[in-house]
C-alpha cells in the first residue's frame, strides 16, 4: 500500500536535515537522552541531591510508577544513572544516583544550554 501524497509531502519534510543560520559558531547539538522532559527532569533532581529513591523522585517530579521507571531504566542503560534494589524489612526499596558519567553529560548539556542562550542574546 503506498501512503497518500500528502502522508509522502510530510514523511519528506521530516527526512530533511535541519538547518542553522550560518554564523560565525555553530551551536552544539543537545545530549537528545536528556532533553527528554522526564529524563531531564530525573537528572535535575539528582544533580541537586545525592541520591533519591523511586518514592522521592515520583513524588517530586509527580509522576506516574511506569513513566519514571521507563526513563530512569533509559538513563541506567546509557551510564548515566545507577539504581540500587534493596529491602527494608520486606518492603522493597530502589535508590537512584547520577553517576559520574551522567553528571559530565549533565554538565555539558547545561553548557549547550547556555551558549544556546548566548547566541539568542547576540541576535
Amino acid at each position: 500500500m503506498t501512503p497518500s501524497p500528502k502522508r509522502q509531502a510530510r514523511d519528506s519534510r521530516s527526512a530533511r536535515p535541519v538547518r542553522s543560520r550560518p554564523g560565525p559558531r555553530t551551536l552544539p547539538d543537545l545530549d537528545r537522552l536528556i532533553h527528554e522532559r522526564m529524563r531531564l527532569a530525573i537528572v535535575s533532581a539528582l544533580a541537586a541531591s545525592e541520591s533519591l529513591t523511586f518514592l522521592e523522585l515520583r513524588k517530586l517530579l509527580d509522576a506516574s510508577d511506569g513513566n519514571l521507571s521507563v526513563h530512569a531504566r533509559r538513563l541506567e542503560e546509557a551510564g548515566y544513572v545507577a539504581c540500587t534494589k534493596a529491602f527494608e524489612g520486606r518492603v522493597p526499596k530502589t535508590v537512584y544516583r547520577l553517576t559520574a558519567e551522567g553528571r559530565r553529560a549533565f554538565e555539558r548539556y547545561l553548557g549547550h544550554l547556555e551558549a544556546v542562550i548566548e547566541h539568542a542574546r547576540r541576535k
